[in-house]
């Protein structure tokens, strides 16, 4: 059955967010002051071990069915000259995936999580946008939908992205989400140099004109200016929040995902953490107009997850301490 099958029912679903369990991130929280270490001393790690916990809704977190979830999509607004490669590299990297090839593939098998990748209709691009919606009705839908059911059983998910020239659209949601000109947000991608700069700002331009009569709702930005790998995202990030999974969101495209969520409802990346800051120009300041404190900063700027993929490294850490360490108490330490 389709998690989204109508608007309204993606619209009820973004009104009405949970919470994390207060009653075991207090526990968690306890636990924290009760470890072989002076308060706050583990810092961020603190932090994201008792994040987990809320959302887990388990004193003492863990990851235990970890899952990256890689989409892929393509773009109409390839045609306009936006990236640096041609849209048949789409279909070829989702290849590499299933070899094995890629970055991701090893970036999970590292972070100890399962790899599933979802391709979405390549051979059927999205429009456009600077000539007309990205989507029609049903495609957004499907796409949403096709995000939510990768969820599954997961307790922490990990969420990224394969899409020539999706840079530029990511970009367009920005903007239409948070304001500013598309020089703000635009950025050089796979590699584009300043004719491209400047192509793919034409196109973010030209798509926000078009289109600004109708971008007054999540779900009419996500469809007129995204793409079906931007939507799934966005169907994944709500249907994780309805069954309260903490997600890991990776670098611009995805976090661009989330931004049209939050133009309404400010508060649906609160079961998120950002995995890291790409090198993507826009990135740093999406985190900030989204509120989120990204785990690392690497200079990454290649998608697939990747970042967020080598951050779950730095949250197995975070949930190895809260739950291993002695409390002072067990270790016969003195406290403060």
């Amino acid at each position: 059955m389709s998690a989204f099958p109508t608007i309204a029912a993606f619209e009820t679903a973004l009104a009405a967010l949970t919470t994390p369990d207060a009653q075991a991130r207090d526990a968690a929280l306890a636990r924290q002051g009760q470890l072989t270490k002076p308060p706050g001393s583990l810092g961020r790690l603190e932090e994201i071990a008792v994040f987990l916990a809320g959302w887990q809704g388990r004193a003492r977190p863990r990851i235990e069915r970890g899952r990256a979830v890689i989409f892929a999509g393509n773009h109409g607004v390839v045609a306009r000259g936006v990236s640096a490669f041609p849209a048949d590299v789409t279909a070829q990297m989702v290849a590499n995936f299933a070899a094995g090839g890629a970055a991701i593939n090893q970036l999970a098998a590292a972070a100890g999580l399962e790899l599933t990748v979802v391709p979405l209709d390549l051979d059927r691009p999205t429009a456009d946008f600077t000539t007309g919606p990205a989507m029609s009705v049903e495609d957004c839908l499907a796409a949403l939908s096709t995000g939510a059911a990768a969820v599954g059983d997961a307790d922490l998910l990990v969420l990224g992205e394969m899409g020539i020239g999706n840079t530029t659209p990511a970009a367009a949601l920005a903007a239409a989400s948070f304001g500013g000109n598309a020089a703000d947000w635009v950025g050089p991608g796979t590699g584009v140099e300043q004719e491209g700069l400047a192509r793919k700002a034409t196109a973010v331009t030209d798509g926000l004109a078009l289109h600004h009569r109708h971008l007054n709702s999540a779900f009419e930005v996500l469809r007129r200016l995204g793409g079906r790998e931007i939507a799934a995202m966005a169907g994944a990030v709500l249907a994780a929040r309805m069954k309260g999974v903490p997600v890991v969101l990776d670098g611009f495209i995805g976090t661009a995902a989330v931004a049209p969520l939050a133009l309404v409802n400010p508060g649906i990346t609160a079961h998120c953490l950002a995995g890291h800051c790409s090198a993507e120009p826009g990135h740093v300041r999406l985190l900030g107009r989204l509120g989120l404190k990204p785990i690392l900063s690497l200079d990454m700027r290649l998608g697939e997850g990747s970042g967020a993929a080598v951050a779950v490294q730095v949250i197995r850490a975070a949930i190895a301490a809260h739950d291993g360490m002695a409390t002072f108490a067990e270790a016969g330490v003195a406290s403060a």
